[in-house]
Parts: C-alpha cells; structure tokens; sequence
C-alpha cells in the first residue's frame, strides 16, 4: 500500500445490522482502549437496533456523562431508564453502573438482614466496595448477569470500563478470587470458622502471632472491625463466584457478539490487536472491528506531494494564495489518511480473517439522537 493508492488490503466487512437483527443476539459487548468512542458506538447499536426492533438496553460504565446526553436523559443511574424519541416498534432503555450500589444490592440480597448490615455498616465494605482493583469491573459482570437474568431485553449493549485493558472484567472474578483467596483473608476468617474453644487454640497458635503484629500495625479496633467484616462476607462471597462464572460462561456462548473498538491510531490499534487475540484465547465470540474517525481525502487522485508542489511553485511566484492554502490543506488530509491507513494495516496483517467496518470522521461531536442514528447509519452502511 502506499500514498498514492490510499487503499487497504479487502477485508470480510463487518454487518453489524445482520448482528443486530439476529434474534439470537442477546448481547454485544464493546470493548477497546480509552478515547476510541466505545461508549458512542454502543449508544448508537443500542438506537439502530431499537429502531430496528430490537428491545434493547445499553448498560455503559464511562462515568463520563456523554450518554445521559446523548440520549437525551438528565441523568443515568443504576436503574435502566427509557429513552424517548426512538423511532420503530421497539424500546430502548440505558443505564450507567454504580458500582457501589450494585455491590450494596448484592449484599442486600444474599444476607440476612442483620448480616447484611453489618457488613454495609464495616468500613472495610466500604472501602473494598468504592475502591478497590477490579471492583468496577466485576460489578459490571454481576449488573450484565442480573440484566439477562431478568428476562426484560432481548438485546443487552455493554459498554466496557474505561480501564488501561478493556478487558479488564474478563480478569475481575478471578481477581476477586485471589483476593479472598490470599493468606491473611484465610487467617482471618480462620477464627470466625473454628468456633468455640478451637478458636482460642487456633489464635493461640499462628493466628495469635500474626494477630499481634497487625494490631500493632492497625490497632485492635481496625483488626476488630476487618475480622468482623471477612467474617460477614464468608457466607456471601460464594454467591458472587458461582455468578460470575455463570456470566463468564454467558460471554462465550452462542447470542453475544464482542465488537473491538478502536480509532485508526497507533496506540489504539495496537490495543485492538491484543483485544482480539485475548479474546481468541479466551474463546470469546469476536464480531469484528470498528475503527472510528477515520479520514479520507476528496480528491485521492491529487498525491500530498503533487499538492504540496503545486502550492510552493505558487507561494514562490507570489500568486493565488488562497489556492496554495488549499492545496496545502489537502496535501495535509492526504499524509493524515495515508498515516491512518499505514496503523490499520498493521492489524489488517495480522488479523487478515477479522470483519471490519469503518466509520469517517464526523465535522462535529454526536450530543443527541441524531448524532447517534447517523453513527448508526454509518456503521451500518459498509
């Protein structure tokens, strides 16, 4: 490929109406670096496919408030809210993760009362809950399960975390799982388990010495406190294992279709090659890839270098200023498309057999309906 062509090798071309119209699509999930517009392609697939049908529902996990605008809404909370103005027999509805909140609902749910408010009440909850690695992206995993598991959409759209992996959630279980897995959550829990006079051997013996240590370190009320809290999860965490085991085997099933986003740039693109081979590993359902704002000269026949010629050989001759400004301009629009199309065709190489769908670069920012249904038809029309 060089700059005068400004063609890529062909590709299979992602239809992503086909995806979006198969009643046996359940979910897609977007996924992709930060910056690359994962959270406009999914309100955008969320719209086209309600417009289409679809009874859709697009869960994002930006804490950027671009969708609530977008879609017109003054806010969007853990709730799945309706958005009005969708053309069409079907219904859309969005919501934004709390990630709090959903860790809160599960424990409301899985634990007596008395336990649950403990546990809500522990400043280790509310720490691990509100800050702790992974939790974001586990919650998005428990919210995607609880969504399909209430049987109210046909389509569910996840927009990923804006972590520095997009796939991140794929890893938060198992993270979850070391973590409650590790030596001293184990010593803690150990007392709590032994019950009776055992528990005072066992403290007696190990747990007293690491004990003595930590309430050095902590102080015997924040240890009081962190074992009480280990304690009241016990009961509760093997709940949160098996379901998102449960999720996890929902995202390599048959019904949910994973679209990589990207932005044809270096970083992004490189990004999206991992995605996809993560995802291969994985066995994953990959649909394809989407690469946004992509830019294309109007007058391809007309090389950079021809442009910029023509424009010095004028500035030189002190002629038509306005016309070498403008050749100019296009020769700067030919280098950043030959650019573009040099980064695509690193992951082109490499991933020769992935569907792709291109969409051009938009003159202004999409901040309402209309900005998505065009995205849409962009996409769409490959």
């Amino acid at each position: 490929m060089n700059e005068r062509s400004g063609r890529l090798r062909t590709v299979p071309v992602l239809d992503l109406d086909a995806i979006i119209d198969d009643p046996g699509t359940r979910i897609v999930v977007c996924c992709g670096s930060g910056g690359v517009g994962k959270t406009t392609t999914a309100a955008a697939l969320g719209l086209r496919a309600a417009e289409r049908g679809r009874s859709a529902v697009v869960l994002t996990v930006d804490p950027a408030r671009r969708l609530a605008q977008s879609m017109g809404l003054t806010e969007l909370d853990n709730t799945p809210r309706p958005v009005a103005g969708v053309k069409g027999e079907g219904r859309l509805h969005a919501m934004m993760l709390d990630m709090k909140r959903t860790f809160d609902e599960i424990i409301e749910a899985h634990a007596d009362p008395e336990r649950a408010r403990q546990i809500l009440t522990n400043p280790f909850y509310q720490s691990l809950s509100s800050s702790f690695s992974g939790t974001q992206e586990y919650m998005a995993m428990e919210k995607l399960g609880q969504l399909r598991r209430s049987g109210d959409w046909d389509l569910i759209i996840v927009d990923t975390p804006p972590s520095r992996s997009a796939l991140d959630f794929l890893d938060a279980p198992e993270r979850l799982g070391r973590f409650l897995d590790g030596r001293l959550i184990r010593l803690l829990m150990a007392p709590a388990k032994a019950g009776g006079r055992s528990a005072f051997k066992l403290l007696n013996a190990g747990f007293g010495i690491v004990a003595g240590a930590l309430t050095k370190l902590l102080g015997a009320q924040v240890l009081k406190d962190l074992q009480m809290f280990v304690s009241a999860l016990d009961a509760v965490f093997g709940g949160f294992r098996a379901r998102a085991e449960q999720t996890y085997k929902l995202l390599q099933a048959p019904g949910t279709a994973f679209v990589v986003v990207a932005a044809p740039e270096r970083d992004a693109m490189r990004e999206a090659s991992y995605f996809v081979e993560r995802l291969a590993e994985e066995r994953m359902p990959l649909a394809g890839l989407v690469v946004n704002r992509v830019h294309r000269a109007p007058a391809a026949v007309l090389s950079a270098a021809r442009s910029t010629a023509a424009a010095e050989d004028l500035e030189t001759r002190g002629e038509h200023d306005l016309t070498a400004a403008v050749l100019r301009l296009h020769a700067g629009r030919m280098q950043l498309a030959a650019r573009e199309d040099r980064e695509q065709e690193h992951f082109l190489s490499a991933h020769p057999t992935v569907p792709v769908a291109r969409v051009p670069a938009m003159s202004q920012d999409v901040h309402d309906l209309a900005g998505l249904r065009k995205v849409g038809e962009l996409l769409a029309a490959q």
